[in-house]
């Protein structure tokens, strides 16, 4: 190795370590183990989870794989690591995670367990593999999923500092990653709420009445029950030219997917329609597009004939509860597809009063905004935990050697 390598130091530190890393390969500071397969043993409940390839997720986290096994076999200790060998999402392969407690997890095939020794502190050797996740990206084989051999884990180099300074890297990313996770569960405590409220402010598939309503609004009288292309016009969309895309046009161009493809210099509908898409693996998919825009031709535009009578924002959030009705009457075997016909016959209830509409949307739309907000603040923690792993762990991998 050349000095440069020798001498490797990350970018950010504790002030009250000074030394040089250390650079060593994983196999110096762990001993390798393979999972076995207990595909024909597995049970929806049983008395050990399975770490399976669906079992780390693109974090680090560990999630659960749903899948058990009874058998009486070795079980994973704690704070062993277990490491995706089979690519099944970008980023994943080569990931770590830290099993938590013993004798409850049993490693499945393609899942590798990274034993650590004494030299190195668990939770800091899982962060110094994830922190470098594009050398097991780049030496990945395989036609179509790519793998990652026992030979390229246990070669992977790292720079490794003394256990003390290991042990306060760990820290600080560990009370880092526990923000994380308290904020992940408000933001899921903020979703069960949305669904509570959609439950409860609109009517349940056959019924005409919702659950509640507001005090105001009681004695309205009953929901009113509407074709949708009797209240609505529907028109679909214009074949879509790649070459016309743009990225610096004004126009968000929208093709059946479940956000937009493209922009083009001119739109074909003005602002407040609500989409369907009309084919493919997101037929069915309602949206809500509020700025003038271009409808592709795998992509229906839903327009109001009267605002004074049905709220945009009411009709959105109603077929949004309900898009599985589109969902579950796809046409074409081969393609999913809803056609013209279902979306004119879609069948809606709704309050005759438009305030009534109104309150019910911005009650919605509110859970929507601090649902938003709460995600935003969390993909700002974690953008902030990867620019200081990137600081806290030295890449010795993109050092000339």
């Amino acid at each position: 190795m050349n000095n440069e390598k020798q001498n490797i130091v990350p970018e950010l530190r504790f002030p009250e370590f000074q030394n040089n890393w250390n650079i060593v390969k994983l196999k110096d500071v762990s001993t390798y183990f393979n999972g076995k397969s207990f595909e024909g043993n597995v049970q929806a409940k049983g008395n050990y989870e399975l770490i399976t390839l669906k079992s780390i997720d693109t974090d680090g986290n560990l999630v659960h794989s749903n899948r058990f096994i009874n058998d009486k076999v070795p079980t994973l200790a704690k704070e062993t690591l277990v490491m995706i060998l089979s690519e099944q999402a970008p980023g994943l392969l080569g990931m770590t995670a830290i099993i938590p407690e013993e004798n409850k997890y049993v490693l499945n095939q393609r899942v590798a367990e990274i034993r650590p020794n004494k030299k190195v502190e668990s939770y800091f050797l899982s962060k110094a593999i994830n922190s470098n996740q594009a050398y097991f990206s780049r030496l990945g084989a395989g036609m179509k999923v790519q793998n990652i051999s026992k030979p390229n884990v246990e070669n992977y180099e790292f720079g490794i500092p003394i256990i003390s300074e290991q042990q306060k890297i760990a820290n600080c990313l560990s009370s880092l990653d526990e923000v994380i996770t308290a904020e992940t569960e408000k933001l899921n405590l903020l979703q069960v709420h949305k669904k509570g409220l959609l439950q409860q402010l609109f009517p349940a598939e056959g019924e005409n009445q919702p659950q509640y309503r507001f005090p105001e609004f009681e004695n309205d009288g009953e929901w009113e029950e509407e074709k949708l292309g009797n209240v609505t016009h529907t028109t679909i969309g214009e074949f879509v030219i790649r070459t016309r895309q743009r990225p610096d046009s004004p126009y968000p161009v929208y093709n059946g997917g479940r956000s937009y493809t493209g922009f083009y210099d001119e739109y074909n509908n003005e602002a407040n329609k609500i989409i369907v898409s009309a084919r493919g693996a997101n037929a069915g998919f309602v949206n809500l597009i509020k700025q003038r825009y271009w409808a592709g031709n795998s992509c229906y535009s839903i327009g109001i004939n009267n605002s004074d009578e049905l709220d945009l924002d009411f009709l959105f959030y109603y077929m949004k509860e309900n898009q599985k009705r589109f969902t579950d009457n796809q046409q074409a075997a081969n393609i999913p597809s809803v056609s013209k016909g279902d979306v004119v016959g879609f069948t809606i209830t709704f309050p005759e009063n438009p305030l009534e509409q109104q309150k019910i949307a911005n009650c919605i739309s509110s859970a929507d905004e601090l649902i938003e907000s709460q995600t935003q603040k969390i993909k700002a923690l974690k953008k902030h935990k990867k620019g200081l792993m990137q600081k806290l762990f030295p890449n010795v991998n993109e050092l000339a050697v």
